[in-house]
């Protein structure tokens, strides 16, 4: 399915946040390994969060769920999947690396997979991190990347970790941590990617009543004499859905407020809202609602995103309307995600008239007259989103394979008619 957007100008509306991903994820993975049943309120169910879900069914956890809450059946941190067992998470980068330490819980081994963009994804640096704690790693085609079998046990002790591709392989240990035979001391050799992350996981750990000392983000120590209890779990609304009706004020002009938000949230995503007050954008915080209104001409600026990566894309459109070049660094891991997100952006910026430069870890975008095109979000949901805000923008911009948003944001395209009328 294709969509093409029309030029919209001085927009006013409020929608609501969708439920985050990160928070949807953690908790159910949490929630599997505690001692009873556990309910998930308003939780995210869309690609992504439900190969999780089935996942943890194919593990042989008992899971229900309704449009507002799912329960899972916890399994005091003893899986009993079965021999044989395959978990095909798609291109759910989360959903496999979570589960990857989780299934040293499992009786006989499980096998995890992916599609193809998946098994070019690497994994070594959380396999590598395993086999020293204990588990057994064959990998069925290339080293590191998946498909891969895990055995063996979570054994515990000292480990060390290199979390500068994705801050998800230092969660994955930590979730599991509490079940190990002897306490995880984990040091972590570089600094980690998208470090945010690991607050959302320590937030949902202790909320189901793990314990964790830290020394900043270079060393956790979890206890295994505090494990999961069940709960009833809200999850908060989620700012990288948001940020595109945020962009969406300060490209096209007008106001966006966007509700279900924690103004004091984890989320390192909340850093995109800095970069829009910088480049001439009023944002006003209320009680459960965030406003973005631009008050001046667009400036560009030069921003590190390390802490919020999945903002990055739409902090590039925005950049692509503003006044002056805009430099986003800190943006390495963007190669590793369900696209190359920085050669992506960069190929269909340059598209639709832009003038874009990047390197391995930066980007660089300077003012251009830009024009309507076809844009190819190469399967990523990521890309489809902030192109479409931009397209709103410019006028003229048809979106390729829109179901791609279906990973993380289902209701994306329905909220978008809704919104510009």
């Amino acid at each position: 399915m294709n969509y093409s957007l029309p030029r919209i100008r001085d927009l006013d509306f409020s929608v609501a946040a969708p439920p985050s991903k990160s928070y949807t994820h953690r908790a159910f993975v949490t929630a599997a390994l505690a001692n009873k049943e556990s309910t998930i309120r308003f939780p995210l169910l869309a690609d992504d969060t439900l190969l999780t879900m089935q996942a943890l069914t194919r593990l042989g956890v008992p899971v229900t769920h309704t449009a507002e809450r799912v329960t899972i059946s916890g399994c005091d941190g003893q899986f009993d999947a079965g021999k044989n067992t395959v978990l095909d998470l798609g291109n759910s980068g989360t959903s496999l690396r979570l589960l990857t330490t989780l299934a040293l819980l499992a009786r006989d081994p499980v096998t995890l997979t992916g599609n193809a963009r998946m098994q070019k994804r690497p994994i070594g640096h959380l396999t590598d991190t395993l086999r020293t704690l204990g588990g057994q790693i064959t990998f069925l085609h290339d080293e590191g990347y998946p498909p891969f079998t895990v055995s063996g046990s979570l054994s515990g002790g000292p480990a060390t970790i290199d979390g500068s591709v994705s801050s998800q392989f230092i969660s994955s240990i930590l979730i599991a941590a509490p079940y190990a035979a002897r306490e995880i001391d984990l040091v972590v050799s570089t600094p980690p990617a998208s470090r945010s992350y690991l607050d959302i996981t320590l937030e949902v750990m202790r909320a189901f009543g793990a314990e964790i000392t830290r020394q900043a983000y270079t060393q956790f120590r979890v206890s295994t004499h505090h494990r999961y209890e069940s709960r009833s779990y809200a999850i908060e609304g989620d700012y990288s859905s948001a940020s595109y009706f945020f962009a969406m004020a300060a490209i096209c002009g007008g106001k966006s407020t966007v509700t279900r938000l924690n103004p004091a949230s984890a989320q390192g995503d909340r850093a995109f809202l800095d970069a829009l007050t910088r480049m001439g954008c009023s944002v006003r915080y209320d009680k459960d609602a965030v406003s973005v209104e631009r008050i001046i001409p667009l400036k560009g600026i030069t921003v590190d995103m390390s802490a919020a990566p999945d903002t990055v894309q739409t902090l590039c459109m925005v950049a692509a309307v503003a006044g002056t070049p805009t430099t986003i660094t800190g943006i390495s891991h963007l190669k590793f995600k369900e696209s190359d997100r920085i050669l992506g952006t960069a190929e269909n910026l340059r598209r639709l008239g832009g003038d874009v430069t990047c390197g391995n870890d930066w980007i660089t975008i300077r003012p251009a007259p830009l024009h309507g095109g076809t844009i190819d979000p190469f399967a990523d949901h990521r890309t489809a989103m902030s192109f479409a805000v931009l397209g709103l923008g410019i006028g003229g911009v048809t979106i390729l394979d829109t179901d791609c948003v279906t990973k993380s944001f289902p209701a994306f395209w329905d909220i978008l008619k809704g919104v510009t009328g």
